[in-house]
């Protein structure tokens, strides 16, 4: 009988100690808008150092909904929005930082900001005063331009916020440690010559856009400072070129710029090198990548005679590709059918895919739904895949 204790004793031990350390979520102070203290949790647990922890609650912001009328895509929401996180994590590390919904700049702020300039005339006819004419894009008053196709474009399409919080270990609060700010400029505008004629399109040079992206970001910045709460906060901000209505991979950001804490201006720019690339793709700048794609398609069209090709997705950082998402859909007709395919395609995988630097995750689906999902991260051999029941 002591045997038996001392076992599943030893046992219980063993498995404590394999067992992932969920520790006691940790509690602190959180100051509301109202400049009131509320209970804040802090979870213990991270998915990785590539993502931010998040306060308990989980606060809104109210000019959330705005980004889903603003910008051309849901590629371009996702990337925008996961993008700026990537951006600040160049200032604000994931280890003391807690991330938070924008705070600051209300619904009513960001579409103010984001209208045209109002002409005297338009001023006089709203009867809004000079000091409410805060439109970031540039006045259309020139109609003469608006006739020819000459007018100014829209530039700014939207204003992100997100808001990065700090524990402060003598007081034992989150307090506002920094503030990122996105910026999502047009590449394409859209407008109508005339009310309900035909839609036209004019395309924004990237250099044209990047000149004005920065201007309006140094007006934001000036603008930010004079909000309660922001005086003093470091603050960065980053330009983000969306793309087409019709584009199938979303935009990307091309540069940032911190201001320090109480500066209120921005200091030097720096590139971002991101970007999407669709795979079949013929450019040569990607033949290697193409290489590997090419043969990996080969094998699953020789495994599923009638299937009707692979797309694949690749995000390049600095000419270098980071991941690549594939989709692919088959008709299946049996659970063992999907466990088959799964294991052939993770081999593929492995096979085709040498470069353990990056990221393969292969997402397959059929009429029915999604059937399986096989990824291989970074740093890793093999892929672990997921059969859906």
């Amino acid at each position: 009988m002591k045997k038996s204790l001392i076992l599943v004793a030893s046992l219980i031990f063993f498995l404590s100690a394999c067992a992932p350390n969920f520790q006691k979520e940790e509690e602190v102070k959180s100051e509301t808008g109202d400049n009131e203290t509320e209970t804040a949790i802090l979870p213990k647990f991270k998915i990785s150092d590539d993502y931010y922890s998040m306060s308990l609650p989980f606060k809104t912001s109210e000019a959330r909904g705005l980004v889903v009328n603003n910008l051309n895509s849901r590629y371009d929401i996702s990337e925008f929005e996961s993008g700026l996180m990537r951006v600040a994590q160049n200032t604000f590390d994931t280890d003391n930082y807690y991330f938070q919904e924008g705070q600051y700049l209300n619904s009513s702020t960001v579409a103010a900001w984001l209208n045209r300039k109002y002409t005297k005339k338009e001023l006089s006819a709203k009867k809004i005063s000079a000091n409410d004419n805060v439109g970031l894009n540039p006045s259309d008053e020139d109609k003469s331009k608006k006739e020819s196709g000459n007018m100014e474009p829209i530039y700014l399409a939207h204003i992100l916020e997100h808001d990065y919080l700090v524990k402060n270990e003598e007081t034992n609060k989150l307090e506002l440690g920094g503030v990122t700010i996105g910026l999502a400029l047009n590449s394409v505008y859209y407008y109508q010559e005339k009310a309900n004629g035909s839609t036209k399109k004019k395309d924004i040079s990237e250099q044209t856009l990047e000149r004005e992206g920065k201007s309006i970001a140094e007006e934001v910045t000036k603008r930010l400072r004079k909000i309660e709460g922001l005086e003093n906060v470091p603050i960065t901000i980053a330009l983000f070129e969306q793309k087409e209505t019709s584009s199938v991979v979303p935009g990307n950001f091309i540069s940032y710029a911190n201001a320090g804490s109480g500066e209120a201006s921005l200091g030097q720019w720096k590139d971002i090198n991101e970007k999407y690339v669709i795979f079949p793709n013929t450019n040569s700048q990607y033949k290697t990548e193409q290489a590997a794609f090419s043969k990996f398609q080969t094998d699953i069209e020789e495994y599923f005679p009638n299937f009707n090709g692979v797309i694949g997705k690749g995000f390049y950082v600095n000419n270098k590709l980071r991941n690549i998402s594939i989709d692919m859909k088959v008709q299946f007709y049996g659970a063992t059918e999907v466990i088959g395919f799964s294991q052939y395609v993770a081999g593929k995988v492995i096979d085709r895919f040498k470069d353990t630097n990056q990221t393969v995750q292969v997402s397959i689906s059929s009429a029915n739904g999604e059937e399986a999902l096989i990824v291989r991260d970074a740093g890793q051999d093999e892929p672990f895949v997921h059969i859906y029941q």
